[in-house]
C-alpha cells in the first residue's frame, strides 16, 4: 500500500447527527458569556430563546420579500462569511470537560488541525491532545492484530459512522506518519488507516471510508485484499456507495436513506471521483466511476430545482422542496449542501447566483442565531460548508 502526499489532501469528510441513527439529540453546541466574558458551551435551549429561534427560522425560511432583496456577491460576501467563521470559532467554546469527541471533532472537521478547546481554563489543540494519548470522551482507539480500530460507541459522545474520525483526521494536514499513543504502546495514524482497509466488506456503510482513502492513498487505483478475503479498491468502493449504474430503483433510496439526507455519501462519492480525475484526467469514466458520477451530477441539479426562494436548501434534501420553523432543520440541510457543492462545483459554479444566495442565507441565519445554542452537528457542518465555498472561491482562509 501507498499512500498519497499528505500535504495534498482534499477537501473534507462529515459525519451526521447521532439522532440521524441511534436516537435522542447531541449535546448542543451554544456558547453563552461566562465569568470574564469569555464564552463557554452548555445545553439546551431556554423557552424564550427557542421561540425566538422558530420566529428567526420561519422568517428566513419564507424568504420574505426575496424577491426585492439586494444579494451580496464578491468581496462584500466574502467578508460576511469571515465575519461569520471568526464568530463561530471564537465566541463557541467546548471543553473537555463539558463536551465529547462527536462535537469536538465535528470542530475540528470545520477549522482544521489547529482548532482549541478547553481543559479547565487552558487552551488545548484538539489532534495534539488525542495523538499524545490524553482522555476525550468518546474518542476511543483499540489495538489490534492488524492496524488500530477507532471504536464505534452508542449514545451522543463517540463516533457514529465507521471511519468518521480517519476521515476528518484525513483532511486536517496530517501525515499518515503522525505518531498516536494508545495506552503506553506507540502507533502512527498509518495503522488507524491500515485497519480502514482491512475491515471493508460488502454492505458497509463507506462514506467516511471513501473520504479517507481517497485523501491517504496512492496511486488511488491500487488494490488490497480485505478481512472477507477479496480485492478491493477505491473504486469499489466508490461503486458500492453509487448503487446500480442504471436502476433507479436501487440507487435513489440509498441516496435518500443514507446519513442526513445522502449528503455524505455524494461527499464521499464527489472526494473519490474528483482524486480519480485529478489522477487520471484522460481516462473515461466507466462503470462504478461513471455512476459515481452520475449520482454527484443528479444531486447539483436536484439541489438547485428543491431551493427555497430564502436562499435555503430543502429540508427534505434530495427528495422534495421543504421547509420547517426549526433553525436545526434548515441550518443542518444548507450547511451539509453547501458542502457537497463546494466540493462538486467548479469555482465558476459556485459563483451562480442560487449557490451565493444559499451561503448569504447561511450566514444570516448564524449571524441571528449567536446567542443561541444550536445543535452541533449542524452548527460545524453549516460553519465547513462555508469555509470549502470560502477557500474554492478565494483560494485563501480569512481571519478565522
Amino acid at each position: 500500500m501507498t499512500l498519497a502526499n499528505w500535504q495534498a489532501v482534499a477537501e473534507l469528510p462529515g459525519g451526521d447527527s447521532p439522532r440521524d441513527r441511534r436516537g435522542g439529540h447531541p449535546i448542543a453546541a451554544g456558547a453563552t458569556r461566562g465569568a470574564g466574558g469569555r464564552r463557554r458551551q452548555r445545553a439546551g435551549l431556554a423557552c424564550s430563546a427557542l421561540i425566538v429561534a422558530v420566529g428567526l427560522a420561519a422568517s428566513l425560511a419564507r424568504g420574505t420579500q426575496a424577491a426585492e432583496r439586494q444579494w451580496l456577491s464578491g468581496a462584500g460576501l466574502r467578508d460576511k462569511i469571515d465575519s461569520v467563521l471568526h464568530a463561530t470559532r471564537y465566541e463557541r467554546q467546548m471543553s473537555l470537560q463539558q463536551n465529547a469527541a462527536w462535537q469536538i471533532m465535528h470542530g475540528v472537521l470545520a477549522f482544521g488541525r489547529d482548532f482549541e478547546v478547553l481543559d479547565g481554563d487552558k487552551s488545548v489543540n484538539v489532534l495534539d491532545w488525542v495523538f499524545a494519548g490524553r482522555p476525550m470522551k468518546g474518542w476511543t482507539l483499540t489495538p489490534t492484530d492488524v492496524g488500530l480500530r477507532a471504536e464505534l460507541e452508542p449514545g451522543r459522545n463517540g463516533q457514529g459512522h465507521e471511519d468518521q474520525w480517519l476521515a476528518i483526521i484525513s483532511q486536517c494536514d496530517v501525515s499518515p506518519d503522525q505518531r498516536v499513543i494508545v495506552g503506553s504502546n506507540e502507533y502512527k495514524v498509518y495503522d488507524i488507516i491500515k485497519r480502514s482497509m482491512y475491515d471493508c466488506y460488502d454492505g458497509k456503510e463507506s462514506s467516511w471510508t471513501l473520504i479517507a482513502l481517497s485523501n491517504y492513498l496512492s496511486p488511488p487505483d491500487q488494490t488490497w485484499t480485505a478481512r472477507d478475503g477479496e480485492t478491493w479498491s477505491l473504486g469499489r468502493l466508490a461503486g458500492m456507495e453509487a448503487g446500480s449504474t442504471y436502476n433507479e430503483n436501487d440507487w435513489l433510496p440509498r441516496i435518500w436513506d443514507g446519513a442526513c439526507g445522502g449528503t455524505h455519501r455524494l461527499i464521499g462519492l464527489t472526494m473519490a471521483l474528483n482524486r480519480w480525475q485529478a489522477a487520471y484526467p484522460d481516462r473515461e469514466l466507466t462503470g462504478d466511476w461513471k455512476a459515481a458520477q452520475d449520482r454527484v451530477q443528479w444531486a447539483v441539479e436536484t439541489a438547485h430545482s428543491y431551493q427555497l426562494p430564502s436562499g435555503a436548501f430543502s429540508i427534505m434534501f434530495f427528495q422534495r422542496p421543504a421547509g420547517s420553523r426549526s433553525i436545526d432543520e434548515h441550518l443542518a440541510a444548507t450547511g451539509h449542501i453547501l458542502e457537497f457543492l463546494s466540493l462538486a462545483l467548479s469555482k465558476q459554479r459556485l459563483q451562480e447566483p442560487w449557490v451565493e444566495h444559499a451561503v448569504e442565507y447561511l450566514c444570516d441565519l448564524l449571524e441571528r442565531t449567536r446567542e443561541l445554542d444550536l445543535e452541533c452537528g449542524a452548527l460545524y457542518h453549516a460553519a465547513h460548508g462555508l469555509v470549502l465555498y470560502r477557500e474554492r472561491v478565494w483560494g485563501e482562509r480569512g481571519d478565522w
